[in-house]
């Protein structure tokens, strides 16, 4: 069994969660658990392993205990498969880390059978919410979000802190995990309790999930341990839907430059069948601006060049009113030169 903790860049407490996710996937029909099949914040065919327990009247889940080295996992019993390439996934679940140095809580997708060795070669997709820095996984702080695909070190991180959030605060948070078949990408999102779901995640990695596993089942799950510290960890709700979705439903990518190096080509074409659609539309545009500067020109042509050439005009008419005339009688006087007389 030595050979199950000799790992490359890997955290001993991660390796150790994953390795328990791993034995209770291949044995859970050997053990006894507690389903939570009444339970409104929790799905029917939820089970509790470890020191996992409900606590407050069954309120919420406490994965972990304020004592060292307690561990516990929250866990579908029915696995599910990829085989389908439409098969994405969405899990939502409410948490809370209390403060201490232990090593936060993972959310695991692992196969429910085969070998039990975890290494680098064992498949396995988990996003961690990590609240001990690791240099030997190259962690970025104690305080961030990692995306792990088959290593212990992760393939995509980011910064808990720009968000202003403290994941071992204590403070309840919720977290909207979802993997879409048509885009082969897997999204996370952060946030407190009382707020919506953001519009964009704090991670985005391009993954084929389909093309990892095929056909082999795979179960999912919640899991914590405290290590040296007496960190507790509690979930409050956890929700996870398998789905299928038509090729033509995706997300699409926040940040293009992860995206880009992925699916760079994909991209180039829908930038060029965008500009081809602003073409046509600015040549439509020109077209009528054209068509309505000609009939104005025209129409200006037809006016004026009548009058000029003696077209006919139209005249305006205007009213006539009655007028007083004043009449004089004048008396003309003609002279004949050859006579004497004059005449009237």
């Amino acid at each position: 069994m030595a050979e199950i903790f000799n790992f490359r860049r890997t955290s001993f407490s991660l390796a150790v969660i994953l390795f328990a996710l791993t034995l209770i996937s291949n044995s859970i029909s050997t053990l006894s658990f507690q389903t939570l099949t009444n339970n409104p914040n929790f799905d029917s065919k939820t089970a509790l392993f470890g020191d996992a327990e409900l606590a407050d009247d069954g309120s919420y889940v406490r994965l972990t205990r304020p004592s060292i080295s307690s561990s516990g996992m929250v866990m579908h019993t029915d696995p599910f498969v990829f085989a389908d390439p439409t098969t994405s996934f969405s899990s939502e679940f409410s948490f809370s880390i209390s403060p201490g140095d232990g090593d936060g809580l993972v959310l695991a997708l692992v196969p429910s059978g085969g070998s039990l060795v975890l290494s680098d070669a064992t498949r396995f997709l988990g996003v961690e919410f990590d609240t001990r820095m690791d240099v030997n996984v190259g962690d970025l702080n104690a305080n961030h979000v990692g995306i792990n695909v088959n290593d212990f070190e992760s393939v995509s991180v980011s910064n808990v802190s720009a968000l202003n959030l403290v994941l071992n605060s204590g403070e309840r948070l919720k977290s909207w995990i979802d993997y879409e078949a048509s885009s082969k990408r897997i999204e996370v999102r952060l946030g407190k309790f009382e707020d919506p779901r953001p519009s964009n995640p704090v991670l985005a990695y391009a993954i084929d999930l389909a093309k990892m596993w095929g056909a082999e089942e795979v179960r999912v799950g919640i899991t914590s341990l405290n290590s040296n510290s007496t960190q507790s960890c509690s979930v409050y709700s956890w929700s996870f839907r398998v789905r299928k979705v038509r090729n033509s439903m995706h997300s699409m990518p926040v940040d293009p430059r992860n995206y880009g190096k992925e699916h760079g080509e994909s991209v180039r074409t829908e930038k060029r069948g965008f500009c081809l659609l602003r073409m046509i539309g600015q040549l439509i545009f020109a077209t009528a601006c054209a068509a309505l500067m000609a009939f104005m020109v025209i129409f200006m042509w037809m006016i004026f060049g009548n009058v000029r050439s003696g077209g006919p005009v139209f005249t305006a008419k205007s009213a006539v009113y009655p007028g007083d005339f004043r009449y004089e009688k004048f008396d003309v006087v003609v002279v004949e030169k050859d006579g004497d007389d004059l005449k009237k």
